[in-house]
């Protein structure tokens, strides 16, 4: 078992320093540091008689070991995981994607890891959050200067493969808008370029842009012609119901609907399914927005291959309260009592 706590100098040789020390003349004997006969002599000459320092024993691990192991363990084949596993210092380990892509996690491993000792720990962004090359998707901390082999054995075992970066899969989609006869139309295409952003931001892009008059019969004849991986509809009007006119167009052209709406605000107006084995989502008004909004969780998981469930979907609710763009029309707060 690790010791901690202060000690005569004559018997820290060979101890982890625990707190940095103040040598003067600006120089500082940095805490971490296992002292040697010299660091002695350099503490003895500024006055210490004592100084605090952990001493691992003879079942325990040291930190950046634990660490790199903990991240081993993690991460088993890291360029299968599209993960990069950085050196270990001071007992952290950090864990950088190499591709774009979103964190898949195993909640229930990453649990299990955290409650084995709490000086061994791992944090990491929510589920299915989308990343960029080089961001930063993990850290192993091992809080102590060193941690109990047993417990370590047993976060490693618990903490197995927990990790990866799943990159897209689906790189190439069709953008379907619908325009009202006699309504405002978006000659700016600013809809066209936030959608487009989202999908290059996963590596993907928009191979074909129309768009068609706001029926559910014209609708339906370019669900049926689009080639791409995968259709996403954009209508001048907002989707009401089920049976309104982009879910009933999905249905005409021989397509499922899976859901529509979504505990994600803004957002909620989402729906989505297939055509084939083509997957379709129908986007809220908010996605003309490049801020973020529920169609971005779900078009960053159906692009990489991860469907979400009723389940998932019904999951998002927590953490789905999201900041309300100022540009909205009819902000959720509008017109209601303080």
């Amino acid at each position: 078992m690790m010791e901690f706590g202060p000690v005569p100098l004559a018997r820290a040789e060979g101890g982890i320093l625990a707190h940095s020390e103040p040598l003067g003349g600006g120089r500082m004997l940095r805490k971490g540091k296992t002292l040697e006969a010299g660091d002695i002599a350099l503490l003895q000459g500024v006055g210490l008689s004592e100084v605090v320092i952990a001493r691992l024993g003879p079942d325990d691990c040291d930190e950046n070991l634990a660490a790199a192991e903990l991240a081993a363990a993690l991460v088993p084949d890291p360029d299968a995981a599209n993960i990069r596993i950085a050196r270990a210092s001071t007992g952290r380990v950090n864990l950088y994607a190499t591709r774009p892509g979103i964190v898949v996690l195993d909640a229930a491993r990453v649990t299990a890891l955290n409650r084995v000792d709490p000086m061994i720990t791992f944090a990491a962004p929510r589920p299915f959050r989308r990343a960029d090359a080089g961001a930063l998707i993990g850290t192993i901390k091992i809080i102590s200067y060193g941690v109990p082999r047993a417990d370590l054995d047993r976060a490693k075992v618990a903490a197995a493969g927990a990790i990866r970066l799943q990159p897209a899969v689906l790189t190439s989609a069709a953008l379907i808008l619908t325009e009202l006869a006699g309504a405002p139309q978006d000659l700016s295409g600013k809809g066209t370029l936030a959608v487009s952003r989202r999908l290059e931001a996963l590596g993907a892009k928009l191979t074909d842009v129309r768009t068609v008059p706001h029926t559910e019969t014209a609708l339906a004849e370019a669900i049926a012609a689009a080639k791409a991986q995968v259709i996403l509809i954009l209508t001048a009007s907002a989707t009401s119901d089920i049976r309104d006119t982009a879910p009933a167009a999905l249905g005409r052209a021989g397509g499922r609907l899976a859901r529509f709406g979504m505990p994600v605000d803004p957002g909620n107006l989402l729906f989505h399914g297939t055509i084939g084995a083509r997957p379709v989502i129908g986007l809220p008004g908010c996605a003309r927005s490049p801020a973020l909004n529920g169609a971005d969780w779900v078009i960053e998981r159906i692009l990489c291959g991860v469907d979400p469930t009723d389940d998932d979907i019904a999951a998002m609710g927590l953490g789905g309260l999201l900041k309300e763009s100022p540009a909205r029309p009819h902000p959720r707060e509008g017109g209601q009592d303080s």
